[in-house]
């Protein structure tokens, strides 16, 4: 259970994060957890009742953090054919799993590559 109880602080992190960026909200379209920054998707957090195991799927436009993210334990590109447009899909409790800091960033990049270009700016005057 310690890993779980792990995985769940590093996904606390992650939405805290991700919901303290300009604009962004939070929405549970299919009974899962999205960060959104007007109307798109920057984040999918997945959902924490256990039914699954606890992920972030974040769309990684620079190749060299889209490649450092595949070598995760577990990564995979996202499911649904998003893939194919950059979005990988990082699990949370593989033994080895990236540091909240590190999914923090990338889900910055994420929101980077989505956002309104305002709410960008406003992220960079912040």
């Amino acid at each position: 259970m310690a890993v779980a109880g792990n995985a769940l602080r590093k996904w606390e992190k992650v939405r805290a994060f991700a919901l303290s960026l300009p604009g962004a909200a939070e929405e549970f379209p299919w009974g899962e957890t999205v960060a959104k920054a007007g109307k798109k998707v920057f984040a999918f957090l997945g959902a924490t009742d256990g039914g699954h195991p606890l992920a972030v799927t974040v769309k990684l436009t620079d190749e060299a953090a889209h490649a450092h993210a595949l070598t995760c334990p577990g990564a995979e590109p996202a499911g649904y054919g998003l893939g194919r447009a950059g979005w990988v899909r990082i699990p949370l409790e593989e033994k080895g799993a990236p540091a909240a800091e590190l999914l923090c960033d990338w889900v910055e990049e994420s929101y980077r590559a989505v956002a309104p270009k305002r709410l960008v700016a406003e992220l960079d005057a912040g």
